[in-house]
C-alpha cells in the first residue's frame, strides 16, 4: 500500500490501478479481483484528492461529503444521486480540508465482462460519459432497487465461488445498469422545463452559428461542439435531444441545414455552391447528397418546383 501510495504521490492525481488497491485504501476487503461493493464510510477521514480509476465506477451516493468535482465543475449532490465513471476519468480536487467518506460504490474491471454480451454492449450505457453535473437523480423506490442490486451482487461476493459466480454477479450489473437507463429516461422527462431550455438554447446556438462567418471558416457545426457551448457532454447532450425531438442531434443540425438552404433558396441571383459554402460545406456535391437524402430531391429540382 505505502508503495502505491509514494509511487502515486509524484502525480497530483492519485491513481487506482485495480479493485484490491481501491479497496485497501477505503478499508474495505478483497472478495474479488475484478469487482467489488466498496462501502465507503469504512474508510479513515482523508484529505480531498484527485482521484483516477482504472475500471469502471460507479458511486451511490446519500449525503453531500465534499469529495466528488469533475472537470472544472462543482457539483453538490442530493440523498440518492448515482454518479458514472468509465475507467481513467478523474474525478476530485486537491484540498488541505479533511472528510468522511459516504456513501457505496460499485466497481468492476473491463476484464470481468471482457466477452461478454454486457462487455460487447456497455458502450450503449452513455451515461459512463456523461459530467458529475448530469449525474442522476434518484427517487426513493429507485434508491432501493439500487440498494437491492448492490446487495445481490454484495451477496454472490460473499458466497462460496461456484461454476455460477460470475454470470450472476455480471447480470445483476447489467440488471442495474439497465435500471439506470429506464431511470435517466425519467429524468429527462421530470426534468423536462430545464431540457426544453436547453433545447432553446441549442436552437439559438445554431441560428447564430449559421449567422456569422463560422460555417465559412469552421465547417458545419459538430455535436461536440454545440454540446460544448451548452456546457454538457455529448453523449447527454445526444441523448437529451432524441428524447426531446425523437432525432439524434446530427439530424437536428442537418434539419436546421435544409430549412435554411430552402430559405435561401429565394434569395436571387443565389447559385447551389454559394449557398452550400455559405452552410459550411466545402463541396457543393456533398450539400446536393444530403438535401436529396433529407428531401427525396435534388436542390435545383426543388428550386424548380418553388
Amino acid at each position: 500500500m505505502s508503495k502505491f501510495l509514494n509511487n502515486m504521490a509524484m502525480e497530483d492525481v492519485l491513481y487506482f490501478n485495480s479493485i484490491k488497491e481501491y479497496n485497501d485504501f477505503n478499508n474495505n476487503e478483497t472478495l474479488h479481483p475484478l469487482v467489488s461493493v466498496v462501502h465507503l464510510d469504512k474508510a479513515e477521514p482523508r484529505k480531498l484528492r484527485r482521484l483516477r480509476y482504472g475500471f469502471y465506477t460507479v458511486f451511490l451516493k446519500q449525503i453531500y461529503c465534499g469529495d466528488l468535482r469533475y472537470g472544472l465543475s462543482n457539483y453538490d449532490y442530493e440523498e440518492g444521486t448515482l454518479i458514472f465513471l468509465a475507467p481513467n476519468q478523474v474525478i476530485g480536487e486537491n484540498g488541505n480540508s479533511f472528510y468522511q467518506p459516504q456513501g457505496v460504490a460499485l466497481v468492476f474491471h473491463a476484464d470481468l465482462i471482457s466477452g461478454t454480451s454486457l462487455g460487447k454492449n456497455l458502450g450503449n450505457y452513455h451515461f459512463f460519459s456523461y459530467t458529475v453535473n448530469e449525474a442522476l437523480h434518484l427517487s426513493e423506490k429507485e434508491r432501493k432497487i439500487v440498494e437491492d442490486c448492490f446487495s445481490k451482487i454484495q451477496y454472490e461476493l460473499q458466497h462460496a465461488i461456484d461454476k455460477h459466480s460470475k454470470q450472476l454477479i455480471i447480470s445483476n450489473i447489467e440488471l442495474f445498469l439497465n435500471y439506470c437507463s429506464r431511470f435517466y429516461d425519467r429524468q429527462f422527462i421530470t426534468r423536462d422545463n430545464i431540457h426544453k431550455g436547453i433545447l432553446e438554447r441549442f436552437e439559438e446556438i445554431l441560428n447564430n452559428y449559421f449567422s456569422s462567418n463560422k460555417p465559412q471558416t469552421i465547417g458545419l457545426p459538430s455535436v461536440s461542439w454545440c454540446a460544448n457551448e451548452l456546457n454538457l457532454s455529448s453523449n447527454y447532450f445526444g441523448d437529451l435531444i432524441k428524447k426531446e425531438t425523437d432525432l439524434t442531434a446530427q439530424e437536428y443540425i442537418q434539419s436546421k441545414v435544409i430549412q435554411l438552404a430552402k430559405e435561401r433558396f429565394f434569395v436571387p441571383n443565389k447559385s447551389i455552391s454559394e449557398i452550400a459554402y455559405e452552410l459550411g460545406f466545402k463541396y457543393p456535391q456533398h450539400f446536393t447528397r444530403l438535401f436529396k437524402q433529407k428531401t427525396g430531391i435534388t436542390p435545383n429540382a426543388y428550386k424548380n418546383l418553388n
